[in-house]
């Protein structure tokens, strides 16, 4: 969990300074403002919130209101906050969602949510993988190479069904001391930096360069 609060203060000290305008810009996710990212990450906060609160009382509860269709109404429908608001709003979120996590007992951790139908516990993950993807979706001054090793790490495993089946994707990071294998089948030796193998994986722009050392790049699958 000091993980995903760090994560967290670091989102909130890279909107520190935006002007409206500059949540109004596009990010890096088509069709969305930074305000659409900014609003998102605030809401799912939100609901990992009252997924502990639930899970805490032996109760289950769907993880947005109204679904996803519900889920992009809200989006939507917050998205053109000014800058100063959603600000306000994701760090109320933020220290909503520690408050829970940190008067949620041992006992409950492994409790049933809705959220992909895991435990609470996934939730701390789930919200890991949002910080930190997002924050390079906001198209700051964020980028994959500041993802940390150990999320890197954690992200390869996650997001390792997206290889095709067949294929045997080996990732050598050069400014690391990682090697990552995934699948089987037909070898693709990939090479570049931590991140930016991580980038890709995710279906994000790779800042610098991967290379294909043996094979070619793979067409990935949806994200989990």
């Amino acid at each position: 969990m000091a993980r995903v609060r760090d994560g967290q203060r670091r989102l909130e000290n890279l909107l520190t300074g935006l002007t409206d305008d500059d949540v109004r810009a596009p990010s890096a996710l088509p069709d969305w403002s930074r305000g659409h990212v900014i609003t998102h990450l605030e809401q799912n906060a939100a609901a990992f919130t009252r997924q502990a609160e639930y899970a805490r009382r032996g109760e289950l509860i769907d993880v947005y209101d109204g679904g996803a269709d519900g889920r992009a109404a809200a989006i939507e429908r917050e998205a053109g906050r000014g800058a100063g608001e959603l600000r306000e709003a994701l760090a109320e979120a933020h220290a909503a969602l520690e408050d829970a996590w940190a008067g949620t007992g041992e006992d409950v951790w492994g409790r049933p949510i809705r959220y992909r139908d895991a435990t609470l516990l996934d939730t701390v993950h789930a919200r890991w993988r949002e910080v930190e993807v997002h924050m390079v979706d906001l198209d700051l001054d964020y980028r994959p190479s500041d993802w940390p090793i150990d999320f890197c790490d954690h992200a390869v495993d996650f997001l390792a069904p997206r290889v095709p089946v067949g294929t045997h994707v080996t990732m050598i990071a050069g400014d690391a001391d990682r090697r990552w294998s995934i699948g089987s089948g037909d070898p693709v030796v990939l090479r570049g930096n931590a991140g930016d193998l991580i980038a890709w994986l995710a279906g994000r722009a790779p800042v610098g360069p991967v290379v294909g050392e043996t094979g070619s790049l793979p067409e990935l699958g949806p994200w989990p």
